[in-house]
């Protein structure tokens, strides 16, 4: 029962951090629309930015904003924070329960570096730490006074950490990382700088007291951050299911590309909401982008050198056993991997299911090392080249 039930807990809470993310994705896009699309009228309150009118479900929408706080606090306001609150926890705890107590498949690969279970996870929890800490330092410091060059530093520091955690990591567990660590700043930016300055301000008008300015300047610059970092959080979050992102040589230049990308995409919708010339030339930026990542994942695993280059005449009894010693003690009828009860994702390769299934090994075994899992068999560049080729021959 152990691995139903842990296959069972592993489905709901997938399905439970998706649900949340759904809605702080949703709730971010609206309110930066919303803030784009106000409108200075005449008449219109002392103190706001402006206002716009909405319509749906059938009904008419009115919606201000105050640059502050409006002169009476109503007696019913809704927070926007759980939203956050919810993804954050369901994603930590997915994460603990796939690659936290999987670290010796999802995040180690002792061709990267030798590391023990526990090692793993306690550099995961302290990089998710430390970078949160850099974050908030840059945005604190006097680069926090330039939208630019904050931006630029902040994307220095998360391509530096891309590319360290492939140091260290499995290239699916550092895409991971990196996204978690993302996912890690947003958060916080909700729960420890625009909610607590939104209460400050609250407590101020309470007091009968003029609320400081800045505590809504800070918080807006860092809802604004969290806009932009949507996007490309989602990707990586997506790319432990396609090996040419997570595990080809250059993956942590696929981060940098998709930073670049989704900072591209949201400008073009933010513009667009603002009522401003429309950006067309971001989605050339965006498929220029994208089309780097397909050419960058074309340069196989990263332990792939020239020694290990496509081999003439590979046979098919060369590939079986190839695919009998480093693959089929999963991917069995009957598995005999401690802890897997059934082939994951029903994949059998043996006999004919290798042919059947030689698509599928040519991503995960020749042109990535997303299979073996942590490379946990031994599985050498020159067998990966040889499944390579003749994967590549198959019709």
């Amino acid at each position: 029962m152990e691995p139903i039930l842990w296959e069972w807990i592993n489905a709901l809470a997938r399905w439970l951090h998706v649900i949340t993310a759904i809605a702080w994705i949703g709730s971010s896009f609206y309110f930066i629309h919303l803030d784009a699309s106000l409108r200075r009228r005449a008449g219109a309150p002392a103190g706001t930015a402006g206002d716009a009118w909405q319509i749906h479900g059938g009904g008419f929408y009115h919606m201000t904003k105050y640059m502050v706080a409006p002169p009476q606090l109503p007696e019913e306001l809704t927070w926007f924070k759980w939203e956050s609150y919810a993804t954050w926890l369901s994603g930590f705890f997915l994460m603990c329960v796939l690659y936290y107590r999987g670290a010796d498949l999802f995040l180690i690969d002792q061709d990267v570096m030798a590391l023990g279970h526990w090692q793993a996870v306690a550099i995961s929890v302290a990089a998710l730490v430390a970078g949160w800490v850099a974050y908030d330092l840059m945005c604190k410091s006097p680069l926090g006074r330039n939208d630019r060059a904050l931006a630029a530093a902040g994307f220095v520091l998360l391509v530096a950490t891309a590319w360290g955690m492939t140091k260290i990591f499995s290239g699916r567990g550092a895409m991971l990382q990196v996204g978690a660590l993302m996912a890690t700043m947003m958060a916080c930016n909700v729960f420890m700088i625009i909610i607590p300055n939104q209460r400050r301000t609250v407590a101020a008008l309470l007091r009968g007291e003029t609320p400081d300015p800045a505590l809504g300047k800070k918080g807006k610059q860092r809802s604004l951050h969290n806009n932009y970092l949507t996007l490309p959080v989602v990707f990586l979050m997506l790319s432990n299911h396609y090996p040419l992102v997570s595990s080809t040589r250059y993956n942590w230049v696929m981060v940098a590309l998709v930073l670049v990308v989704g900072t591209a995409i949201r400008h073009f919708f933010n513009s667009r909401h603002a009522g401003k010339p429309t950006p067309w030339w971001t989605w050339g930026v965006a498929a220029a982008g994208m089309l780097a990542c397909v050419w960058l994942s074309t340069f196989g695993p990263a332990t792939m050198g020239t020694a290990a280059a496509a081999p003439a005449g590979v046979g098919y009894a060369q590939v079986e056993e190839i695919v009998a010693t480093r693959c089929s003690m999963c991917h069995a009828a009957q598995p005999v991997w401690d802890g897997i009860a059934t082939p994951p994702r029903g994949v059998i390769l043996e006999g004919d299911g290798i042919r059947r299934h030689a698509g599928q090994i040519r991503l995960q075994a020749g042109f990535s090392s997303a299979m073996p899992p942590a490379n946990i068999t031994g599985m050498t560049p020159q067998e990966r080249a040889v499944l390579a080729a003749w994967s590549g021959d198959i019709k």
